[in-house]
């Protein structure tokens, strides 16, 4: 027999409008959708509260707190992934593209090792054993700025599932840290350096972008053509970087940093996507462009839950409450996020779509996630 799941009495947020009705999906997928505050036999009654799609997650390094729980404290790999998994279940998240980097630095006191292939490995076993809640994509953050790029690249293809390449140049002085006396107090409290080995740090990655940058980025763009995967340029911070971006077929812009670069990446077609932490604070923790600001001039496409997961959901309705306009802040988390990544399959609530849904009710002005259904199987 089918596998049948049937919520009524809700509102449901469509790409364009908000309609009371039901929602049927039929053996993981959206089957109807009807009018109507009816509530048929053996339908769920969600008593008037939201239905959404679920939650498409294009940047998240959250697995690696798991992996990591303390400093130099290697947790047992598929324990960690499978409690990553549920904890993004249990945010309303239903697609991610878990990021991980490619390219190292071997130097013995400020440096790091690879470690994406192996982790995708497991990764990937996990998934084909179906020991997942939700669906799961690699995401390979490409480190400019690194030894290894290319050689840790040239370990993966088209079989791996690369949906995302991301190039990130994290060289002191700009970009992301164009303030040095952020990026101190970063590596600061993440590796303890003393002032005299900051700016050893410093100098050592300003040199190493010299020898290695140029041609880095070159083979990071032909790898990701080679995988089949989206491209993302990462921090750009001026119109100039943007145009490089472009020229490279960038499809989305993860965290411009300056109001500048988000309307470049505008006047390029280069959806821009910036962190819901950003848009909830009111503010980047760098001192960079605050997320509502680019929302309020409409330069926003796409929200990420970047380091807090549960920011996701929370984030579309601030963004609602920005816009008075939730169905276009839903497509933020959903079907924008799914269409940059060239998902069809997803990101809307639409007949003959997977039937990945979350029903939301209100906690006051904040939303209060009641399930979670990953190819209409609840999760969460």
């Amino acid at each position: 027999m089918s596998e049948v799941l049937h919520l009524a009495n809700a509102r449901l947020v469509l790409p364009n409008s908000i309609v009371q009705g039901q929602i049927i999906i039929v053996d993981g997928m959206i089957e109807a959708i009807e009018e109507g505050d009816r509530v048929p036999s053996g339908a769920v009654n969600c008593q008037g509260d939201y239905v959404i799609p679920g939650l498409v997650e294009l940047h998240t390094d959250n697995h690696e707190r798991h992996i990591e729980p303390r400093p130099k404290v290697d947790w047992p790999h598929v324990p960690a992934l499978l409690a990553h998994d549920a904890e993004l279940a249990a945010t309303g998240i239903t697609t991610v593209f878990d990021a991980l980097r490619v390219g190292s630095i071997l130097n013995a006191n400020s440096g790091y090792r690879p470690y994406a292939r192996d982790l995708a490995n497991e990764l990937l076993e996990a998934r084909d054993a179906g020991y997942f809640k939700i669906s799961h994509f690699l995401h390979l953050r490409a480190e400019i700025c690194s030894e290894t790029l290319l050689e840790e690249m040239a370990a993966f293809g088209p079989a791996d599932r690369v949906g995302i390449v991301s190039l990130m140049d994290h060289t002191p002085g700009q970009r992301q840290f164009r303030d040095l006396t952020a990026l101190k107090t970063y590596v600061a409290k993440k590796r303890g350096m003393n002032d005299a080995e900051f700016a050893e740090h410093v100098a050592n990655r300003k040199q190493m972008q010299i020898r290695f940058g140029e041609k880095h980025e070159a083979g990071a763009v032909a790898e990701a053509h080679r995988y089949g995967a989206v491209l993302a340029s990462h921090d750009d911070t001026t119109a100039e970087q943007v145009a490089t971006s472009a020229a490279n077929g960038v499809g989305f812009a993860e965290f411009p940093t300056t109001r500048e670069a988000a309307a470049a990446c505008r006047d390029n077609g280069i959806a821009v996507m910036m962190g819901a932490p950003n848009l909830i604070r009111g503010q980047s923790h760098s001192g960079n462009v605050a997320a509502s600001e680019l929302a309020e001039a409409q330069m926003l496409n796409i929200l990420s839950s970047d380091y807090v997961p549960s920011a996701l959901l929370l984030s579309a309705f601030r963004l609602a409450e920005i816009w008075d306009d939730l169905p276009s802040a839903i497509a933020c988390v959903t079907h924008n996020p799914a269409k940059a990544a060239r998902l069809s399959d997803r990101g809307q609530l639409k007949a003959g779509l997977r039937g990945d849904i979350l029903r939301v009710g209100r906690a006051g002005t904040t939303p209060l996630l009641r399930g979670v259904w990953s190819r209409g199987n609840r999760v969460a």
